[in-house]
């Protein structure tokens, strides 16, 4: 296999812990409405394939047929999530060392998410630090979200790094899906939001409990 030059991590359940800050959005946007709310638990299986499913996920089935109505719940959750994004999210135990070591062994690193760019910019830049990434990408207007490979290759191409060259790490199928399309090995992590079985059905080449198991893969790699 290809030496590995640049891993490619997700960021909501791989990166950060912004479970409850998610949660604590939709759910005081939920409550405005007299509408059920849901457990962190529950939400870690909402999360994942961008804001709009998030919010379609979470509101009454009977609500989803009235896009006029989801739409302005999405603009409410848009502006919650801007007043809560930094309560309690918090990089992961373990994370911030394997950036380091990463940027010590000259592996680069970048991020690629389904949050909103604007949000992911922003959680990267005060709650972990830029300087850790060549290249920091969310959901953009125009460019497909994971699952689809596109901002994986995209930032490939802008490093001129071969996919085969990329770990991609996420914490979901989605993100398992996203590599292996690019052509990719990926790795899923357990701290995150799902659980081991889906990692693996999704066919994830790698399955690690702890951030410092990066190494390991890599070395192997």
């Amino acid at each position: 296999m290809a030496n590995i030059k640049l891993v490619i991590f997700d960021l909501d359940g791989t990166l950060l812990d912004t479970i409850e800050d998610l949660g604590d959005s939709v759910n005081e946007v939920l409550s405005s409405r007299d509408f059920p709310e849901h457990t962190y638990d529950q939400y870690c299986l909402f999360i994942g394939d961008g804001m709009e499913k998030l919010i379609q996920r979470s509101i009454p089935r009977e609500c989803l047929g009235d896009k006029l109505l989801v739409g302005k719940i999405l603009n409410d959750y848009r502006e919650a999530y801007s007043r809560n994004w930094n309560k309690k999210s918090k990089p992961y135990q373990g994370v911030m060392n394997l950036l380091n070591q990463l940027k010590t062994r000259d592996v680069k690193s970048s991020v690629l998410s389904n949050k909103p760019h604007q949000f992911t910019e922003l959680c990267v830049e005060e709650l972990i630090g830029n300087k850790y990434f060549e290249m920091v990408l969310g959901q953009r207007e125009g460019v497909k979200k994971k699952p689809s490979p596109d901002g994986a290759i995209e930032i490939c191409h802008s490093l001129n790094i071969d996919p085969e060259e990329t770990l991609f790490i996420g914490d979901t199928n989605v993100d398992i899906a996203t590599g292996i399309a690019a052509g990719m090995k990926t790795i899923g992590v357990l701290w995150g939001f799902r659980e081991e079985k889906e990692l693996r059905e999704a066919g994830a080449h790698y399955i690690i409990d702890r951030p410092d198991q990066v190494l390991d893969v890599i070395i192997e790699a």
